[in-house]
C-alpha cells in the first residue's frame, strides 16, 4: 500500500477560518425558490409558505451567508418587483433562464427565510441593466432606519427594522458575453467604482465585493482583474472568483485534480491583487469573495435542460438539477480543501446553489426533501473547521493526469482551535485504485484522542442519493484511524474524502 506524510502543527497557520467561507447561494433560477425553499402547499410548509423539512436540512447544512438573487437572474432584475403586496407584484420574464419571474417570494419573504436558517443576506445589485441609482435605491430601502422615502416605503410594506444588509455584490459576472449588459473590464470597473463610492457614501460600514473573473479559463482571466481593480482598488473589499467543474469524457483522474486549478486560480487572483496594490503603493489588502463555485455539469444543461422559444416562458421549471455521485462529492470535498488552503486571502465563499438548483439539497413537489452527496463533505467542514488554517507539509505520491499533469494523489488541510482545545483534518484519496496509508505527525498537538471520524466513499464511485433510494450513500466512521506516539494513522479508500477530528 502507498503511503504519505504530512504534520499538523499549531504553528503553521494559514490564517483564521472566518464563518463566511461556508455560505450558499439561493438564485431565482429553476425550481430553487418555487418548489425548493418555498411550497405553501406542502405538508410540511409553514404560515408562510416555506417547507420546514428544507429549512431543517439548510440548518444542518450550516451555511453562514447567502447570496441573494443571482446570479445571471440578478442582472435583469427590477429589485422594485419584489417588494410590496404580492398581489400587485408583477410577473416578469427573466431573460438569464427563459422562464417566468412571479416575484411571489421576493426582499422581505427571503429575509424571513434567513431568519429561519440562521444565516445572514449577502445581497447582489443590477449593474447589468441598471446602474448606481438603484443601487444606492436598493441600499437605503434595505438599510436606512427610518425618514426618507425608501425607508419608509420598507417599513409600509411590514418591516419596521432595517434589514442591515453588510455585504454587496457589485453585479455579477459582468466578464461573461453571457451576461445581460456585459461590459468591458474598463467600462465595469468605471461604473463598479461609482457604484461603490455611492454606496459607501449612504452605508461607509458596509463591505464591497467586486466583480472577478467568471472563470479560470475565461480569454480576458488576468487582464479583467487587472483593470477593474485598478479602477476600485479603494473603493472595495473583496473581489470574486466563480468556478464550476465537471467530469468530461470519462476522464476521471483529471476530474478529481480539479482542486489544482482552484488552488490556481485563487493563487493568481491574489498575485494580481497585489501587484495592483504594490503599483498602487497601498498597503490595503483585496481579499477573495469565492461566490460562486461547485460541481455543475454545465454540458448536460446546454444539450437537455435549455429552454428556447418565444411562447416558452414556464415558471419554475426544471433546470440544472444535477444528480451527484460518490466520485462528485470527493471532488466537492476537495474543493473545500482548497478553500481552507487559501483562508488568509478567501474571507467568504457561497457554494452555489442549495436546494434543487447543482444543490445539496434537492427536494419533489409534495414529496420529501433530501440529502446529495456533495451535503455531507459541506455540512462536516463547516461544522468542524474552526480555528485556524495549517499548512500540513504533506508528502504523497503522485500521478499524471491529462490536463493538470503530475499531481498528488492525497491533499489536505488541518485546522486548529486553540481556544477550544481541538483540531480537524480533512483529506482525499484521488486514487482510482489503490488505498493510501497516511501518517500523521499530531506531535505538536499534546495528548489526544479521536473524537470521529468520517469517510464518503463506495464502491461504485457512481452512486447517487436519488427520490427512489435516498440514503444509498452516507459517510461511514473510518475504522483504520489510530493515534500512537504522536502519530495518527488513517488508511484512505480509493476516490474518498475523509475528516478527522481531535481533541
Amino acid at each position: 500500500m502507498p503511503s504519505a506524510r504530512l504534520t499538523v502543527d499549531p504553528a503553521f497557520a494559514i490564517g483564521d477560518v472566518r464563518r463566511k467561507l461556508f455560505g450558499g447561494f439561493v438564485e431565482h433560477l429553476g425550481r430553487h425558490v418555487y418548489d425548493g425553499i418555498y411550497e405553501p402547499g406542502h405538508e410540511s410548509a409553514d404560515a408562510e409558505g416555506f417547507r420546514t423539512d428544507v429549512i431543517d436540512l439548510v440548518k444542518e447544512l450550516g451555511v453562514d451567508t447567502i447570496r441573494y438573487p443571482g446570479g445571471n437572474f440578478v442582472s435583469g432584475f427590477r429589485w422594485e418587483d419584489s417588494v410590496g403586496p404580492v398581489s400587485e407584484r408583477p410577473r416578469r420574464l427573466d431573460l438569464a433562464w427563459h422562464s417566468t419571474e412571479t416575484n411571489e417570494v421576493g426582499l422581505h419573504e427571503f429575509s424571513s427565510w434567513l431568519e429561519k436558517v440562521g444565516s445572514d443576506l449577502m445581497m447582489a445589485v443590477n449593474l447589468g441593466t441598471r446602474g448606481t441609482l438603484e443601487a444606492i435605491d436598493l441600499l437605503e430601502y434595505s438599510n436606512i432606519r427610518s425618514g426618507t422615502a425608501l425607508s419608509d416605503r420598507r417599513i409600509a410594506n411590514g418591516r419596521t427594522e432595517p434589514f442591515g444588509v453588510r455585504m454587496w455584490c457589485l453585479g455579477n459576472e459582468m466578464d461573461g458575453p453571457w451576461q445581460l449588459g456585459h461590459r468591458s473590464a474598463d467600462d465595469y470597473g468605471k461604473i463598479a467604482s461609482q457604484t461603490a463610492k455611492g454606496m459607501r457614501q449612504l452605508d461607509p460600514d458596509i463591505q464591497l465585493v467586486v466583480c472577478g473573473s467568471s472563470s479560470a479559463h475565461m480569454p480576458t482571466f488576468g487582464e479583467w482583474e487587472r483593470v477593474v481593480l485598478t479602477h476600485t482598488y479603494d473603493d472595495v473589499d473583496l473581489i470574486s472568483c466563480h468556478a464550476y467543474y465537471e467530469e468530461r469524457d470519462g476522464d476521471v483522474d483529471s476530474f478529481l485534480a480539479s482542486a489544482v486549478d482552484m488552488d490556481g486560480f485563487i493563487e493568481k487572483v491574489v498575485a494580481t491583487a497585489d501587484h495592483v496594490g504594490a503599483v498602487r503603493g497601498s498597503s490595503k489588502k483585496i481579499d477573495i469573495s469565492f461566490d460562486e463555485w461547485n460541481v455543475w455539469y454545465i454540458d448536460r444543461f446546454h444539450g437537455v435542460d435549455k429552454i428556447e422559444g418565444i411562447d416558452n416562458w414556464p415558471v419554475a421549471p426544471r433546470l440544472l438539477e444535477d444528480s451527484y455521485s460518490v466520485l462528485d462529492a470527493v471532488v466537492f470535498g476537495n474543493l473545500m480543501i482548497s478553500l481552507l488552503k487559501h483562508a488568509d486571502r478567501v474571507a467568504s465563499a457561497s457554494l452555489a446553489q442549495l436546494v434543487n438548483v447543482i444543490a445539496p439539497i434537492m427536494t419533489e413537489p409534495g414529496g420529501p426533501a433530501w440529502r446529495q452527496t456533495t451535503f455531507f463533505p459541506f455540512s462536516i467542514t463547516s461544522r468542524l473547521a474552526k480555528g485556524a488554517a495549517l499548512r500540513v507539509k504533506l508528502e504523497s505520491p503522485t500521478h499524471t493526469t491529462a490536463v493538470y499533469g503530475e499531481v498528488p494523489l492525497v491533499d489536505a488541510v488541518a485546522t486548529h482551535d486553540a481556544e477550544a482545545g481541538r483540531s480537524a483534518l480533512f483529506l482525499v484519496n484521488r486514487s482510482t485504485t489503490e488505498s493510501i496509508e497516511v501518517l500523521v505527525d499530531v506531535a505538536a498537538l499534546g495528548d489526544l484522542s479521536v473524537l470521529e471520524t468520517h469517510t464518503l466513499t463506495d464502491d461504485d464511485i457512481n452512486a447517487k442519493n436519488t427520490l427512489a433510494d435516498r440514503e444509498r450513500v452516507a459517510p461511514r466512521p473510518n475504522e483504520s484511524v489510530r493515534v500512537e506516539d504522536g502519530t495518527l494513522t488513517i488508511t484512505l479508500p480509493p476516490v474518498s474524502w475523509t475528516a478527522v477530528a481531535l481533541g
